[in-house]
């Protein structure tokens, strides 16, 4: 499945030009923009799986880095601090990772 069977490709490209500068991301207003936050959650439940990249169970910090380059291969990779502030925000359990459940009250927020 590719994420373009769920969010538009004119969103998804709207989103990553909004967040083009490094330090520049906000994970709420990207949801917001690239569709996300309107979908349903099996959908959400399903980019989730692509976001997971090695099939863990969970988005990890590694994949959140590279968060941006799941909607298109030229986008940029997030910052440590975009990086660390993303994990901080959607990691409700402490456990140093993201699971569905959180990326769904993430996407939610």
């Amino acid at each position: 499945m590719a994420i373009t069977d769920i969010l538009s490709a004119k969103d998804i490209e709207s989103a990553l030009s909004s967040c083009q500068a490094a330090d520049s991301f906000n994970y709420k207003s990207f949801f917001s923009t690239v569709g996300l936050s309107s979908k349903t959650p099996d959908q959400i439940k399903k980019v989730f799986g692509i976001l997971d990249q090695d099939k863990s169970g969970f988005i990890e910090e590694e994949e959140l880095q590279l968060f941006l380059k799941n909607f298109s291969s030229s986008a940029r990779v997030l910052t440590t601090a975009e990086t660390k502030a993303f994990l901080a925000a959607g990691d409700t359990d402490g456990d140093g990772k993201i699971g569905v459940e959180e990326f769904q009250s993430l996407v939610k927020a």
